[in-house]
Order: structure tokens, then sequence, then C-alpha cells
């Protein structure tokens, strides 16, 4: 997907699915964000990355050039993937398609909630979703895709 192209809910509701995991152990969450902090290193984005279980924050970085905006980003995609089990873009996509935004059609408080790509719920097997992981720093496509190929492992 090029930074340009909005993909559809339904190649996003995909996505999520193909994405269910085994578990989520606080070793699974450090796991997860050492191996997108590494690939960000490595490629010098400057991005926050977070991992989460339900309220707990299991993993936290601020890369060279994050901001505390980007860690304000995070948290408030990560309210939408809780509130609506689908990845904050899903939520963006959604509210383009209709026209509208969370305040107006939820009246959820744009201080708390963003509906920007960047967060992805951790679905697990037989359990639904348990959290979420995102990123922020980059432009809102760029950090779904991030995100979604660090889960895949095809970060690199």
């Amino acid at each position: 997907m090029s930074s340009d192209q909005w993909p559809t809910l339904d190649e996003l509701q995909r996505e999520e699915t193909e994405l269910e995991l085994a578990g989520l152990t606080e070793t699974d969450a450090y796991e997860l964000g050492v191996r997108a902090v590494t690939a960000a290193a490595e490629r010098g984005l400057p991005i926050s990355v977070g991992v989460w279980r339900t309220g707990r924050q299991l993993f936290h970085c601020g890369l060279p050039g994050s901001t505390a905006d980007n860690d304000g980003w995070l948290r408030r995609k990560g309210r939408v993937v809780m509130r609506f089990e689908h990845s904050s873009l899903y939520m963006a996509r959604l509210c383009r398609d209709q026209q509208t935004t969370l305040t107006e059609k939820f009246g959820l408080p744009a201080a708390r909630y963003a509906a920007a790509g960047g967060a992805v719920p951790l679905r697990v097997r037989g359990t639904g979703v348990v959290g979420w992981m995102g990123v922020s720093g980059l432009p809102q496509l760029d950090d779904h895709r991030f995100v979604v190929d660090i889960l895949r492992g095809d970060a690199r």
C-alpha cells in the first residue's frame, strides 16, 4: 500500500483477522516492542512505539525525533482500538467514508480519541481483542503499515 492509497474496510477487516495471535504475555509484548524499535532504529524513524494489554502498558519506547505529542497520539489511537475492536485506521476509513468524525458519530472527545492510522488490535485466538500495538510519528497510513509489518514479522 502506498502512502496515498487507503485500504477498504473489507481489506482492513481481513488484515485484522489474519493478525490473530496465539497469546499475549508480557514477554510477547516485549518482543513485539523490541522488534518494532529495532526496525525503526535501522530506518531512522522518529516514532513512539507502544504495546498494551487491556488497560496496562507493557511496552513503550520513544525513538530519537519522536515527541510527547507522538505519545499522546499513540494513546488516543489505542483508545479507539479498545472502544471499537478495530484498528484506528479502520475507524478513520469508516469516518472518512461516512464524512463524519468520531465526535459527530459517537460523541467521543477528540482530545481522548483519534481516528488516525497507527494502532492495531491484538486479537488472541479463542479470546478476542486483548490489547493493541501502535506507533506514532509517520503519516497515518505508514504508521499503520509499520505495525502490521511488525505483527506479520515482515519489518525488515
